[in-house]
């Protein structure tokens, strides 16, 4: 496992989620409600931002490593994975919502690992799909964790489109890699 700059990066975001997670548990107390909601926006976004970083450093400075590709995707996963089990339970994105985007996690990653096993991990390469799926929960999240108007623009509304539209993306994003995937599934039983 090497320790460089970027998995270092990637490490203090998977440290991040309990942090991130215990915010809303802290009594009201001692935290009002729009604080946590303000805290917990500023360390998902401090989270998304040290996802771009930690990439570009990894190929800036020639530290990539299989280690830093597997960890990455694990880390965003988990924050992702977080961030919706505590919107729902806020009552802010449906349960549906969550079992989709998390349930396409689970099933593509072990879609990938399973590709990567047979020699066949390029067919189910990120996808433009995909990548706007992500583009649209990564705005939208923080949107629904910030949970307040700003300028007098109502962010929850705009997060709660934006993650219907994620949904939509994951579903898509699914069946694309399904679509590639189950040729070489087929092709596999018959050997």
């Amino acid at each position: 496992m090497p320790f460089n700059i970027p998995n270092t990066l990637t490490w203090a975001r998977i440290a991040l989620i309990p942090i991130f997670v215990g915010v809303f548990y802290l009594p009201d107390a001692w935290l009002s409600v729009p604080h946590k909601n303000l805290i917990a926006t500023a360390l998902f976004a401090a989270a998304a931002v040290t996802d771009w970083f930690d990439g570009y450093l990894a190929r800036a400075l020639g530290q990539t490593s299989a280690f830093g590709a597997f960890l990455d995707p694990v880390a965003d996963k988990l924050m992702v994975a977080a961030a919706l089990i505590l919107l729902v339970q806020l009552a802010r994105v449906d349960a549906i919502i969550a079992v989709i985007i998390i349930g396409r996690e689970i099933t593509i990653s072990a879609l990938r690992e399973w590709m990567a096993r047979v020699g066949k991990s390029a067919s189910v390469a990120v996808a433009h799909v995909g990548k706007l799926k992500t583009a649209a929960q990564m705005a939208a999240i923080p949107l629904l964790l910030y949970n307040a108007p700003l300028l007098s623009i109502d962010l929850t509304k705009l997060g709660s489109v934006l993650i219907y539209v994620a949904a939509a993306l994951t579903l898509w994003s699914m069946g694309y890699y399904l679509h590639r995937a189950i040729p070489l599934l087929m092709a596999d039983q018959k050997s």
